[in-house]
Formats: structure tokens, sequence, C-alpha cells
């Protein structure tokens, strides 16, 4: 997950528990995880919150991931969203390295690439403008402090990479939550909504660019079990989090 070059190349270490593979960055904070038996699953809770942007925009022509890590997100993007390019950036080799020996990354492909980049760098180019209509964002170094690029600059320049429809989603950790969702508010104009934290601590942050959105969310619980069905997650959860944690009545309206 990390991709600032004062984060410097990652320690990547291992461990196993129970069936499931974890990565680490030379400290106890896990990274990403794999149960064994099951390499294209999401294991970890705030990584299947990710997922929520389906619930906005089902079918995206092509998805950029910013932080690799175990490829967790990578992965099960590219098994169940078939008709989608995939775009990961990740700053180290190692890590990139990691995913495909010990986590399964395919190999890339016409539908794949990983891109060994700074993920500022690489979102914030011109080149880059308008070309992803799902923007996933994860991007924490080995003490998991915080987003290695948390600041208004950044969210903009990931606001200017998305389409029109199109959404984006952001894993926060820890104390800085409040800066860091409010940063996210200004960069995409109060287009963002909250889902709750999960167990560990996480909080996922989705932020909206495009025409005005106002649906029944009788129409969402439809979408959502057809979510269900397809990707065998829990998406009607998500729905009744979208509408507890960011107080909406009978419609989402954003």
């Amino acid at each position: 997950m990390p991709n600032a070059r004062s984060a410097g190349r990652p320690a990547v270490t291992l461990s196993e528990d129970d069936g499931v593979r974890y990565l680490h960055f030379g400290t106890e904070w896990v990274q990403g995880g794999m149960r064994i038996a099951r390499p294209f699953a999401l294991e970890l809770e705030y990584q299947r919150q990710m997922m929520a942007i389906g619930l906005l925009l089902p079918a995206p022509r092509r998805i950029v991931q910013l932080g690799l890590g175990a490829a967790a997100l990578t992965k099960f993007c590219y098994r169940h969203l078939s008709s989608s390019e995939i775009v990961a950036v990740e700053l180290s080799a190692e890590v990139v390295a990691a995913a495909r020996t010990w986590f399964r990354l395919p190999a890339d492909n016409d539908r794949l690439t990983v891109v060994e980049a700074d993920a500022r760098d690489f979102i914030s180019h011109p080149r880059e403008r308008g070309i992803a209509e799902w923007l996933q964002v994860d991007l924490y170094d080995a003490a998991a402090r915080g987003p290695v690029y948390d600041d208004v600059a950044f969210y903009r320049a990931c606001r200017r990479a998305l389409s029109a429809p199109g959404v984006a989603c952001f894993n926060l950790f820890g104390s800085r939550f409040d800066p860091s969702f409010n940063a996210i508010c200004e960069a995409f104009e109060d287009r963002a909504l909250v889902l709750p934290e999960v167990e560990h601590g996480n909080r996922i942050v989705i932020g909206v660019v495009g025409p005005a959105l106002d649906v029944p969310f009788g129409v969402v619980y439809e979408r959502a079990l057809e979510l269900e069905a397809r990707w065998r997650l829990p998406a009607r959860r998500w729905v009744a989090g979208l509408r507890e944690a960011n107080a909406l009545g009978a419609r989402l309206a954003i």
C-alpha cells in the first residue's frame, strides 16, 4: 500500500494464521490478506466495503486502484467484473513481486495492468484526467498512522481522474478520520458519503462525480440484491450503513 517516495521500499514480510496469509511491511500492521483456500475472495471487511461503490455505478469500464498490498481488490475485480479494465498502481517492486508470488495476482494481460509508479504522480498526470469510472484508494505506510497522501490537492487529483459519472472510495483508518473526511468533502464539492466503521477501525468514504444522483432506497436495495447474487458480498448491509451513517431518509441523494 505505500506509494510515497518518502516512504522508501517497505520490508515485505508474511504471516499465516488459521488458513489466512497476511502481508506486512516489517511491522505488526496487516497490509492485506488472503484466505489460502479462496485466493480471489475478499478476506478483510473494509475491503468488502470498498466494493460498495458498485451500488452507485455497477459496471465500470475502467477501474484504477492506488495501492496494491496483497492484491485482494485487484483480484476480486479481475474475477467478478469481467468487462472492466483494471489498472493497479504500486510504487514498490517488492510488493508487486510478493503479490504475484504469495497472493496469486495474475500476470498482466489485456484486462489487467500493474504500474510501478508513485500514486500521486500517476493520478496527477494530465493524461489520467477522466480515465476511470471507479477509483479505489488504499494508501498506508508500515506504521499505518494515516494515508500516505491526505490533502485536498491529492483528493482533487483523484476527482479529476474520474469520468462523469464516476465514483471513488478511500480507506481511512485511525484518529485522522475527521481531517481526512473534510479534505475529501472539499475536493469532491461535498458529494461524499461515509460507511460505518468496521471492527478494526477502518472507515470507507465514497466520493461521486457527474450528474446528481437522487433515487429511492428501494431501487438501491434492488441493486444490492443483484450485487449479492453476483459477488456474494453483504451489499444490503452497505445500503443500511449508508442510510444510517449519513442520516439519509427515503432517498439516496448526492
